[in-house]
């Protein structure tokens, strides 16, 4: 006889949901910057949204590592990055019209879990992978959006969740290093308090996420599951007929 499967559907994690809405929400306020308000002072929350990202992408990375006992590459997963990596180009050239010098985000966040799961994993196919996202951000870094900083911010998130929280330092330099650091600091030195705000939010990002991550949210999240993705190329197009409506 075989045994009866478990019925018991696995209980979402309340904080790691939390922590990708914010991560959204402070996407969505970034990119209102570009409405036609003027609202400049978006630009400070939206430095989270990048680093809380890589740390949910950190998270389901060492989670699958504990979970298997060879950690192997999840296919589903770069899948559905790579595809919307392409889905959402269009709409975010429709919107960002004067302002793109690099691909969307996705391409970023898509290289970073290569690396990320080359780094926890034993088998060199995975190995390899995770090398070769890493040269490809080095290589093409102009081309990303956050650079060939931004490929590598994933795994500094799995330095700290494997290791120790006091090393949440390195992933905030590296969120630092994969924004537009040298106008950050000019502009600090000069007393901009955007500037400022900026610096503030690259350092204290991944320990906000940590902090976050380790509380139990009292209320209820909607979970974000795969259909997520769909907001990312949908919100270009919305606020693009948003600048339209406003224009008019």
């Amino acid at each position: 006889m075989t045994e009866p499967k478990s019925t018991t559907a696995p209980v979402r994690d309340r904080a790691l949901d939390l922590l990708k809405w914010l991560a959204m929400l402070s996407m969505v306020m970034d990119h209102l910057r570009y409405v036609g308000w003027h609202a400049n002072w978006l630009y400070v929350p939206g430095r989270l949204a990048f680093p809380w990202f890589c740390l949910a992408i950190a998270v389901n990375v060492v989670r699958s590592g504990r979970r298997d006992a060879e950690p192997s590459i999840r296919w589903k997963y770069l899948a559905w990055l790579a595809v919307f990596s392409v889905l959402a180009e269009l709409p975010y050239r429709i919107y960002m019209a004067g302002e793109v010098t690099t691909l969307n985000v996705l391409p970023t966040l898509t290289l970073g879990l290569l690396a990320a799961q080359g780094a926890l994993s034993r088998s060199w196919p995975a190995r390899m992978l995770g090398i070769a996202a890493l040269g490809v951000g080095v290589a093409f870094g102009p081309e990303l959006m956050f650079g060939a900083y931004g490929v590598l911010l994933p795994l500094a998130f799995v330095l700290v969740l494997r290791t120790s929280l006091w090393l949440a330092i390195v992933p905030g330099i590296v969120c630092l290093l994969s924004n537009e650091w040298p106008k950050i600091i000019d502009g600090m030195t000069w007393g901009d308090p955007i500037s400022i705000g900026a610096l503030a939010a690259c350092l204290l990002a991944p320990l906000l996420g940590l902090a976050m991550l380790r509380s139990r949210p009292a209320f209820s999240v909607w979970p974000m599951r795969r259909w997520a993705y769909l907001i990312y190329p949908v919100h270009f197009l919305l606020l693009f007929g948003l600048r339209a409506l406003l224009a008019g």
